[in-house]
């Protein structure tokens, strides 16, 4: 079979199964709320942290192995990445410290509330943090693969 073809078949199949992780991880927050202003960042980092940690782990299986120039461009944008990253997360920490729980789930019986604000917190904490360090992590794997590429002819 075609390489490239085979490399498009792996990404999509990793695309599905990111799709199906976000489903799962923002389902019981769905189920819990009316609103939740940080849908869109947690669907974010959670692709993010997957993403990139596939990217840093499993780089000589996609399509990004031997693009020199798109390696050095991905690796630069990773820098401010990682700033706005850990701005979102300091939003989410700012919200809750000044908000508190009450407004997110107020609506809630008081034996539910502890569970799902302990849930939301954890997972959007592992995911958040998780996409500061995959991201930072890549950049340095992408600034190895490219001096691997030109010195050594490897990825």
């Amino acid at each position: 079979m075609n390489q490239n073809y085979l490399k498009i078949s792996l990404e999509l199949i990793w695309w599905v199964l990111t799709a199906l992780v976000v489903w799962a991880v923002l389902h019981p927050i769905n189920q819990a709320m009316y609103v939740w202003p940080f849908r869109t960042w947690n669907i974010i980092a959670v692709i993010l942290l997957i993403t990139l940690s596939r990217y840093t782990f499993l780089l000589k299986h996609t399509f990004l192995a031997h693009l020199q120039v798109l390696k050095i461009v991905v690796m630069l944008c990773m820098i401010p990445l990682c700033f706005i990253l850990i701005e979102r997360v300091n939003k989410f920490l700012t919200y809750i410290e000044q908000n508190t729980w009450e407004p997110l789930t107020g609506h809630l019986p008081a034996s539910q509330q502890p569970a799902i604000q302990e849930y939301i917190w954890g997972e959007m904490l592992f995911f958040s943090v998780g996409s500061v360090v995959a991201a930072g992590t890549l950049a340095v794997r992408l600034m190895i693969s490219v001096w691997r590429t030109r010195n050594r002819g490897t990825v």
